[in-house]
């Protein structure tokens, strides 16, 4: 609990590097209004909150949770033999600790989505609430999250189990839109190149990426296939690369036909590329969950294997993966988990600096009658002093938000969400552990993100075909 109190009232302090405007209660807590400063803010409390979760699988960290009043009952039972288990707690305390964060990190940042519902510029009274006051949000939180290890177990970590899985589901979703977003942005950037400079030149790099990422694409498809299937078992998984290689193959091909270059003349292979490497990597992602170990040796046990002789000693039979047994002390993040985290703080931090002036996800969280696009702070007469004092950051919102903050908070939640089940590694609460494994049902969320995904891609090729009225340039 220290850790938690320790770490989070250092990141009141982080704002003063932003802003020197002060709040009634700390004269370093800054307002900053500048819409790019407060958005990295969040994110930086967000990436705060999953580093402290980390530190609450660390075995250190266990035994003083398990002191804790009531902590080592309720959910995250253990009966695991090869697990060394404390006789007076047979709870994974870590597991425990980590919903506790985020459900407090998911109720703050879900709470504030509601309080920002419309809010179109920052002369609204609440963009003051969304742009200041750290003191006491950062209070607050920790205030949620100290409460929230005082919970009793039981029917709330089943609960909030089944809302992490919802809201793990959306948030996948939302790392496609950004995706797509980001091909469309660099897509589009390329080509703006190819028309003032050597058009020779950037079509070979627009090719390279593309290539690249095809080629990934197979070589990931070949790697699923040698280690996640056998000859005579693993149908589920022998099905779910082999239906999304088929999906991706025909969304490359929706790309690039005549009617859809018509309607999307900016369209193409380089985003089916990018979604069918994501597609591939959701595919993984499902089938690292799977609680058959026979067809889930598990990535640290592949790489062990690719690094070291293929034969064994003294005879021509090929060395086996086998998965890893369970650890026998503290629980920490593993190899999937970090490559998922991975992909939450790039997906965090490109939604963090993007602006609405280019963005086409700008589209889904500004409406076009409610929003404007802004002038830059040259064209509105900004400067670098604001009633004769200097000024760090600028507030570009007078005219219209930037991006929607209902929106923006909204996708903080599920990212809560999205960090408790990554690092509890989608595990059931309300199951004995007689082995370390997850269970059927985060294979089936994950793999479905995956057809929703590529079902959202094709929707933003067809939609000009089809709602003709709507302008979609």
């Amino acid at each position: 609990m220290g850790a938690v109190l320790g770490v989070f009232s250092l990141a009141s302090w982080v704002p003063c590097l932003c802003s020197g405007a002060s709040c009634l209660l700390c004269s370093c807590c800054p307002n900053s209004k500048n819409s790019t400063v407060t958005r990295l803010i969040y994110a930086f409390i967000l990436f705060l909150g999953a580093a402290v979760s980390c530190i609450m699988l660390t075995e250190g960290m266990e035994s003083q949770l398990k002191k804790i009043p009531g902590f080592c009952e309720g959910g995250f039972k253990i009966n695991v033999a090869e697990r060394k288990v404390d006789k007076d707690c047979d709870v994974l305390v870590g597991y425990k600790a980590v919903y506790r964060i985020n459900f407090a990190l998911a109720i703050f940042f879900f709470a504030f989505s509601l309080l920002m519902l419309k809010v179109k510029t920052s002369k609204d009274p609440r963009a003051a609430v969304h742009n200041g006051f750290w003191f006491f949000k950062i209070a607050a939180i920790v205030g949620i999250m100290v409460g929230s290890f005082y919970i009793p177990g039981g029917h709330f970590t089943t609960a909030w189990f089944i809302v992490g899985m919802v809201g793990a589901f959306l948030f996948i979703l939302i790392q496609l839109v950004l995706l797509v977003d980001f091909a469309h942005s660099w897509n589009e950037s390329w080509v703006n190149r190819m028309e003032e400079g050597n058009p020779r030149c950037w079509y070979a790099a627009l090719l390279s990426v593309t290539s690249v990422c095809y080629v990934l694409s197979v070589v990931f498809v070949g790697l699923l296939y040698a280690y996640y299937t056998k000859p005579d078992g693993c149908a589920e998984n022998k099905f779910f690369i082999s239906i999304n290689l088929i999906l991706c193959f025909v969304v490359s091909i929706i790309s690039i036909l005549p009617k859809i270059q018509e309607h999307q003349p900016r369209s193409g292979l380089l985003q089916s590329s990018l979604i069918t490497l994501y597609t591939m990597y959701l595919t993984w992602s499902a089938m690292s969950n799977e609680p058959d170990r026979s067809c889930n040796p598990g990535l640290w046990s592949i790489v062990t294997h690719m690094t070291t002789p293929t034969l064994a000693p003294g005879n021509s039979t090929p060395v086996v993966p086998t998965p890893a047994p369970p650890s026998k002390s503290g629980h920490f993040v593993d190899l999937e988990s970090f490559i998922g985290l991975t992909g939450f703080v790039l997906c965090l931090l490109y939604s963090s600096i993007r602006t609405s002036n280019n963005s086409q996800v700008s589209k889904l969280t500004l409406s076009g009658s409610d929003s404007v696009i802004l002038r830059d702070t040259a064209a509105n007469g900004g400067s670098d002093e604001e009633d004769g004092q200097p000024r760090r950051a600028v507030d570009n919102e007078k005219e219209g938000v930037q991006y929607s903050y209902f929106l923006f908070h909204f996708m903080l939640s599920l990212a809560s969400l999205y960090i408790m089940m990554t690092l509890t590694s989608w595990y059931s609460p309300d199951a004995e552990f007689q082995s370390m494994t997850s269970k059927w049902p985060a294979v089936w969320v994950k793999i479905s993100s995956s057809w929703v995904c590529l079902l959202l891609y094709v929707w933003t090729l067809v939609a000009p075909l089809v709602l003709t009225n709507r302008d979609f340039s």
